[in-house]
């Protein structure tokens, strides 16, 4: 591989500017020719020379098919295989088509990214120089080619050096600076704040091992490393977007300072403000950040109830439900159960044992207050009782369900036999396996469906049409 680099190098005498590569001054009828971009790990017997005085539309054909077979070879991950063909593919630099010559060095660099990840004989060193002249081939593109070789850097623990290529281009200048070229550069330095953040961790853990004047130095050291990061990931939160790991790293550090209004109001803005995409993490970052630090039961609720309406399945519905049970407000409790039943419609939950646990216990509760609001349950099953007997309460799942876990199968055979009556058999088979162990608590269990079962749901409506599986 250290001899395709020098050819690689050899090839690079000539540059090819940006100017030529816009206005089509590249592009002429004379023998010379444009210099050569090589992947790196391409020997030199697969090298073509351009040709030239060919028709456009043979010359775009023969590029196609070329595309064709790299993505085919791509897709089957034969690396070696897509490099020979890319060697040929390097010739759409010179397309007379202004816009096709436009979108090549954009194919170029993506395809040969993907080869230089993946091919066996590659090396951090030929992904390097690859990733220099793509960074120079096209100004339009220098920011997201810096970002991606930065994230391949990472990838191989070469966290220096990718601090060092996110520092030269952050100081990256071409023409006008355009919108897009500013979130380009804040996504950047952004991502320097990540690992001035990850650098500042290194510090804090440091300082907790140390004693007097080492700690103080290391305090200083860390410290600064917190101005940085911090300077950059406030930036990049500013701009509309989903931008979770640079908050969480910037509320870690506002929390170790003891910032706290300050995080209050990031998590505020981050999961209220209607510029920003619908993002479930943001209302469960606020909401983890109000819990620590000891808000109201009403306060942690009220961020609860928008996370519902956004990602119903979300696993804190739990902690939102039992809330809800503990308040005193009969709404509420209504409210936990329409929680629950709609829980338990994603198959996600099919089998959890503590969301069956406070369905079987809310409806329990509800039988044994004099049925006193058995409606609520009446009109959660209603929509419910053409799909969940075969969702949940087959005898498949009954067997599968008492083989693989006992104390499942125990909570939903309840549930089972107070909404589909003693005759489901999802509940005949658990409460005939268990009282078969000759364990009390099926006993129990069959007793209560035995008696609740067939009078107060019947006569509310809810075994009406159910389908006895």
């Amino acid at each position: 591989m250290d001899s395709f680099v020098e050819q690689l190098k050899r090839g690079t005498q000539e540059e090819f500017t940006e100017e030529s590569a816009w206005d089509g001054s590249a592009v002429n009828t004379t023998s010379s020719s444009l210099p050569a971009v090589y992947l790196p790990l391409l020997p030199r017997y697969l090298r073509h020379p351009t040709t030239r005085g060919r028709k456009a539309t043979e010359f775009q054909e023969t590029k196609k098919a070329c595309l064709n077979y790299i993505q085919d070879a791509l897709l089957h991950h034969q690396w070696q295989r897509a490099a020979e063909f890319m060697t040929n593919y390097l010739e759409t630099l010179e397309n007379t088509s202004a816009e096709k010559r436009i979108a090549a060095p954009e194919v170029i660099w993506r395809i040969g990214t993907e080869i230089l990840c993946h091919h066996s004989k590659s090396s951090i060193e030929e992904f390097n120089y690859f990733a220099e002249r793509m960074k120079n081939l096209g100004v339009k593109r220098y920011l997201k080619v810096c970002l991606e070789h930065v994230f391949h850097l990472l990838c191989n623990g070469l966290i220096d050096d990718a601090y060092q290529n996110l520092s030269l281009a952050e100081g990256w200048r071409y023409g006008e600076q355009t919108a897009a070229q500013d979130k380009e550069l804040k996504l950047l330095q952004a991502y320097k704040g990540l690992l001035d953040y990850y650098n500042w961790a290194k510090k804090r853990k440091a300082m907790l091992e140390l004693d007097g004047n080492f700690a103080d130095s290391v305090e200083q050291e860390m410290h600064s490393f917190f101005r940085q990061a911090a300077v950059n990931l406030k930036e990049i939160i500013k701009i509309p977007g989903v931008w979770d790991p640079f908050v969480k790293c910037y509320v870690d550090l506002l929390e170790f300072y003891e910032d706290y209004d300050e995080v209050r109001q990031v998590l505020s803005e981050y999961a209220y403000n209607s510029k920003f995409p619908p993002n479930p993490n943001a209302h469960v970052y606020y909401y983890q950040f109000l819990k620590r630090h000891g808000e109201s039961k009403k306060t942690l609720m009220s961020v609860l109830k928008i996370l519902h309406e956004i990602v119903p399945s979300h696993e804190l519905m739990l902690e939102y439900n039992a809330m809800l049970q503990k308040s005193k407000k009969r709404k509420n409790h209504r409210l936990g159960l329409e929680i629950i039943f709609t829980l338990l419609d994603f198959a996600g939950w099919k089998e959890h044992v503590k969301a069956w646990s406070c369905l079987a216990k809310q409806i329990k509760q509800i039988l044994e207050n004099s049925s006193k609001h058995l409606d609520w349950v009446t009109e959660k099953w209603n929509s419910r009782k053409d799909w969940w007997p075969a969702f949940h309460f087959s005898h498949y799942l009954a067997k599968r369900n008492w083989q693989e876990n006992e104390s499942l199968a125990c909570e939903k055979a309840l549930v089972a036999g107070i909404l589909l009556g003693k005759d489901c058999k999802y509940f005949k088979y658990v409460s005939h396996q268990g009282c078969k162990a000759k364990k009390e608590k099926f006993r129990t269990m069959k007793k209560f469906v035995k008696k609740h079962s067939s009078t107060h749901l019947r006569a509310s409506g809810v075994l009406d049409s159910c389908t006895h599986l």
